[in-house]
């Protein structure tokens, strides 16, 4: 379990706090009524079926009852370990362990002998390269559909549970002691087992050389959920059909929406230096060596989850200032005083929203801060499920814009116009304009400003701080950020606005 480790060393840093003794979930109001939530994908909340349950007087859920109240007479300090580590939160623990997975994935493959690089694969994800490379871009995209599709599933989930209306185990059977928050809520079909299902099918997609660690956590959580009271094997069953059910429609529309394009090819990478060459720019080169192919080319070409393209190329911004303008030259000196004379500060900023190569990229950092805020909102699960999904919704279509503009423009790096510019750290093998940091932090800030209204002057400075990080550490010319920062914010309104009509306000 590679994953697990690396995401506790994640959690070590200042970027990510510690959670593994957080009190069980105590939400202000259970949000009853979000099976009447308007979901992402899902046409309705009753497009998948699920069956009624039995009877809480037949004799086959009866003898349920009889078997939680014996496992919970002999429960060991590891499985009570498990239940308090699941009572935090099932939205936010597999928001954990996802971000772990990033990190452990997010790292470029070495070059062959020859001195091109070899291209992961999704047909043969355990070859060499292993399938993904977790970069910002597939990152912002693997937070996005996990995301929504939990909160799809838990919208289905909860209008069922109405529907059916079966009370948790615990409230069936005064000897069985609830280890947790006691709710009103309906527990068929279970909130673990359908957060289960649907966030392990589709890591299964997305990380598919950690599907065994991935199954043990679900198997876990569903676990800790009947040991703990809330849930009945046949509540877990059903919550779990549920969610791999819903899983199966996002993962058909991931497999459209032309992130298997993205990588280009060589006529492509050419195009683009020849293209940009011909209107009398300096177009951007790889500075690794060997060079390496540009990265992900064609994402700005991926189809957003609630976006429509002409929507999302509409928000490209103009043009950076020619590559041999004065204004360009100002730019490239100022970059260079920075990195001549790094202040403790710069430095500070450059190293904690670094966010590279084997770390949670910059859409994880803003999802460590929101789950780090939330926790202290005392959310229900699905108003966690909803709030992740529509930050990462708005991460997900700055990566698309972000990078439709890059390779627009092709525009090169500062230290590739003056290479007496040295950065502090390493320089991102793809073009200069707009900044990516900036771009998704703009989005974060706006969709988390909209959630948490009394935190949003903290995220403002944040958000001001990331973009900030980019231009004093040599990456990114001024208006590379300034501009990134103000796309990141009308991203933003397009989720809030999305947001605002999903319900639950």
């Amino acid at each position: 379990m590679a994953f697990v480790l690396l995401f506790l060393n994640e959690c070590s840093k200042t970027v990510l706090n510690t959670t593994s003794n957080l009190p069980a979930l105590k939400p202000q109001s259970t949000d009853s009524s979000a099976g009447n939530w308007i979901p992402v994908l899902l046409s309705s909340p009753s497009q998948v079926p699920v069956n009624a349950p039995s009877g809480t007087n037949s004799a086959t859920y009866l003898a349920e009852l009889t078997s939680i109240k014996s496992e919970q007479q002999n429960l060991s300090n590891d499985q009570l370990s498990k239940i308090q580590y699941w009572s935090a939160g099932n939205v936010l623990r597999w928001n954990e362990i996802l971000r772990g997975l990033v990190a452990e994935h997010n790292i470029p493959p070495y070059q062959n002998p020859d001195g091109s690089y070899p291209i992961p694969s999704s047909t043969n994800p355990f070859n060499y390269p292993e399938y993904p490379f977790s970069n910002p871009p597939y990152a912002a995209r693997a937070y996005a559909y996990i995301a929504a599709a939990q909160y799809d599933a838990l919208v289905a989930a909860y209008y069922y549970k109405n529907l059916y209306h079966r009370g948790a185990p615990y409230v069936q059977d005064p000897g069985i002691k609830m280890y947790g928050t006691k709710t009103n809520l309906p527990s068929y079909p279970s909130e673990a087992g359908v957060i289960a299902g649907v966030t392990s099918e589709m890591m299964k997609l997305l990380f598919p050389t950690d599907y065994t660690a991935i199954f043990q956590k679900a198997n876990d959580a569903e676990i800790a959920a009947v040991q703990s009271g809330s849930a009945s094997p046949s509540d877990i069953q059903a919550g779990d059909s549920l969610g791999r059910k819903i899983a199966d429609l996002f993962i058909a529309r991931a497999k459209t929406d032309k992130t298997s394009l993205a990588v280009g090819n060589p006529s492509i990478w050419a195009a683009l230096q020849s293209q940009t060459a011909a209107t009398g720019e300096t177009p951007w080169i790889s500075l690794e060596t060997p060079a390496r192919p540009p990265m992900l080319p064609l994402f700005g070409n991926v189809h957003s989850l609630i976006s429509d393209s002409a929507t999302l190329v509409s928000l490209r911004p103009g043009p950076p200032p020619s590559t041999s303008s004065a204004e360009m030259k100002k730019e490239l000196n100022d970059e260079l005083q920075y990195t001549l004379h790094p202040t403790a500060e710069n430095i500070r900023i450059t190293q904690f929203w670094g966010d590279g190569v084997g770390t949670v990229t910059p859409p994880g950092h803003w999802n460590s801060i929101a789950c780090n805020d939330f926790i202290n909102q005392n959310y229900s699960e699905v108003r966690w499920a909803r709030n992740l999904a529509f930050l990462n919704l708005a991460l997900f279509d700055a990566a698309i814009v972000c990078w439709n503009t890059k390779y627009y423009y092709f525009n090169p790096r500062p230290s590739q116009l003056n290479p007496a510019i040295k950065t502090l750290t390493g320089v991102p093998n793809f073009p200069s304009y707009i900044s990516g940091h900036s771009t998704f932090s703009g989005a974060a800030c706006g969709v988390l400003s909209f959630l948490v209204p009394a935190q949003a002057n903290a995220y403002v400075q944040m958000a001001t701080e990331a973009s900030n990080s980019r231009v004093v550490s040599g990456i990114h010319y001024q208006i590379d950020c300034t501009t990134g920062l103000q796309v990141g914010t009308s991203i933003a309104n397009l989720s809030i606005k999305k947001l605002k009509a999903s319900g639950g306000n």
